[in-house]
């Protein structure tokens, strides 16, 4: 019965048995059945069903507060085990931005895996911020501030930005002094289905902490962060990104950075890895220590950038 009570869980957070049944990676009249199972078992209707939605029952709201309780009891006591295992052991599920996690989070996950042969990952690499929570991620990493006070954050490193073109972009267009000079030339803008980065954040002049936003229009919009860097590389336009989205020095990829002179607004924001607010397990903390070697103190992407450290300030 245990199990088809987590199931139960999952189909009452999510809202509906096709979501549920995607996160459990199982067929969803399978899960429906089991649910059936479980309310014969139990002698009352968990869930009203409609074709467009499903609903708690009194009696399924009751049994709901009752299962989570039961979940979070079995959860503490598979942690208190793992904290007296001299293996780590046992699956850890990781979701990263799409660039980031291609860049850091799977090497280091192959390191992980490579070292502790008993751990099994699922990564899952997303680009939209997915419901850490509610689809069950052990670490979440994420750029900028973290939304969900039902989280804790352990920052990593900054999340950085630079403006970059290539150097046959500044042969066709020039160099740029000023930032309203840049907001003229072809750019490429990176648009997802969250957040579209069409602005820049400059201070007015060189020393100056006046900051003004300016917009940009995109030449070419893109989806994939990988693609805005082609694109940056082929000449189709400067771009304002996070260097640790670079995965070597910028000289190699003939980009320069361009307005050095300038501040821009790093907003503060850093890359974190969240994970709920309950007791660390030893395979998550172990899981992020990894992380953090692999990206270095600082993070590796500081020198991706030469003198970068002068920059923008």
């Amino acid at each position: 019965m245990s199990t088809r009570l987590d199931l139960f869980i999952d189909v009452a957070q999510q809202g509906s048995f096709a979501k549920a049944a995607g996160i459990r990676n199982i067929d969803r009249s399978a899960l429906s059945k089991q649910i059936k199972i479980l309310e014969d078992e139990l002698g009352v209707r968990l869930l009203n069903r409609s074709t467009r939605a499903i609903s708690l029952t009194d009696a399924g709201k009751e049994i709901l507060t009752q299962a989570e309780s039961v979940r979070e009891i079995l959860a503490n006591t598979r942690r208190l085990a793992e904290s007296f295992q001299s293996q780590p052991k046992g699956l850890l599920r990781v979701t990263s931005p799409s660039l980031f996690g291609r860049l850091y989070i799977e090497k280091a996950a192959f390191q992980f895996m490579e070292k502790y042969p008993d751990v099994h990952i699922k990564l899952v690499f997303d680009d939209t911020r997915s419901d850490i929570i509610g689809e069950r991620f052990d670490i979440a990493f994420r750029i900028g501030p973290a939304r969900d006070s039902n989280l804790i954050a352990r920052k990593l490193g900054d999340a950085k930005v630079a403006i970059l073109a290539s150097e046959s972009f500044i042969k066709k267009y020039g160099d740029p002094k000023t930032p309203e000079e840049l907001i003229k030339l072809p750019s490429v803008v990176y648009n997802n289905t969250e957040q579209k980065f069409n602005k820049i954040l400059i201070s007015e002049a060189p020393g100056s902490d006046i900051m003004k936003s300016y917009n940009i229009q995109g030449q070419l919009e893109v989806n994939e962060l990988s693609s805005v860097l082609e694109a940056v590389k082929a000449g189709l336009g400067f771009s304002q990104r996070g260097i640790f989205t670079l995965d070597r020095n910028i000289k190699e990829m003939g980009l320069v950075p361009l307005l050095t002179n300038y501040k821009l607004s790093h907003r503060d924001w850093g890359i974190s890895a969240l994970y709920p607010h309950r007791n660390q397990t030893p395979l998550v903390k172990l899981f992020i220590d990894a992380v953090q070697e692999l990206i270095g103190k600082p993070p590796i992407w500081d020198s991706y950038i030469d003198g970068f450290e002068d920059m923008y300030q």
